[in-house]
């Protein structure tokens, strides 16, 4: 049978190891050790991009209030810095609107495939709450981190990890729009793409290959797309380095008996 005639597989009835069945012995242990994780590098990217975005905000003119709201209301920093650009070059709202939905497309990937992974009582209105606190951080994290923890517990896990990153993110931004003018420009804008570079190295730690697979075709046809043209080199770049590596892994991982795909 081949795995497209396979019939579906619900990834919260996945079984566990043994031995890591049994990780949280309830709800509000697993909620407290996704604060624990997210308590060390990855709050403080996060807080160190926020930094950055409340400088540039400052830097370019935007009100406080406005940059911070930015960070509570949206909580994602491309977004968050697009948002930013066209305001400052006096864009339509309708065409920011439409520039920072089209930036924030990639949560629709991050969506269908964490949240099936919650326990089938956990998949209610609720979930529409817990969506403001998914950012590539949390999604990598939880992604890597699911496979090792009961289908109970993980929405609890997410929601702790989530969390965190998404209170730490307010006072790095209004601490950012505060020192702005005292750190360079290269640092503000180095702090920005500390969070795409942790995502990134953070992803590589996923089991699946065919994850490692994409970020390795990135590395690789980035650059030459870049070449061809650099405006639209990041998309062409996702979107043959994604497709490949998504045949590469239903042709050839799926039919290869010990390869997590």
């Amino acid at each position: 049978m081949s795995s497209a005639d396979q019939p579906f597989i619900d990834p919260s009835e996945i079984k566990l190891e043994a031995s890591v069945a049994q990780r949280y012995k309830n709800r509000s242990e697993a909620f407290w050790a996704g604060i624990r994780d997210a308590a060390g590098a990855p709050a403080m990217v996060l807080f160190a991009g926020m930094v950055g975005f409340g400088a540039m905000g400052k830097t370019n003119g935007m009100d406080a209030w406005f940059t911070t709201a930015t960070s509570f209301f949206m909580f994602a920093l491309p977004g968050q810095v697009v948002l930013l650009e066209m305001a400052i070059t006096g864009s339509s709202v309708v065409a920011i609107a439409l520039a920072v939905t089209l930036t924030s497309t990639r949560f629709i990937t991050m969506t269908v495939t964490l949240f099936p992974q919650f326990h089938e009582k956990d998949r209610n209105h609720g979930l529409y709450a817990s969506v403001h606190l998914l950012a590539m951080t949390a999604w990598a994290i939880s992604m890597r981190e699911f496979q090792t923890i009961e289908a109970k517990h993980r929405l609890s896990y997410f929601v702790g990890l989530g969390l965190l990153c998404w209170i730490i993110s307010i006072p790095g931004t209004i601490l950012g729009y505060l020192l702005a003018g005292v750190v360079p420009p290269y640092i503000t804008l180095g702090l920005v793409f500390i969070n795409p570079l942790f995502f990134l190295l953070t992803f590589t730690e996923v089991k699946p290959w065919v994850n490692r697979i994409a970020i390795g075709l990135g590395f690789v046809l980035g650059p030459f797309f870049f070449l061809l043209d650099r405006d639209t080199s990041l998309l062409t770049t996702g979107l043959v380095g994604g497709t490949i590596a998504y045949l590469f892994d239903r042709k050839v991982l799926r039919k290869r008996a010990g390869v997590m795909s």
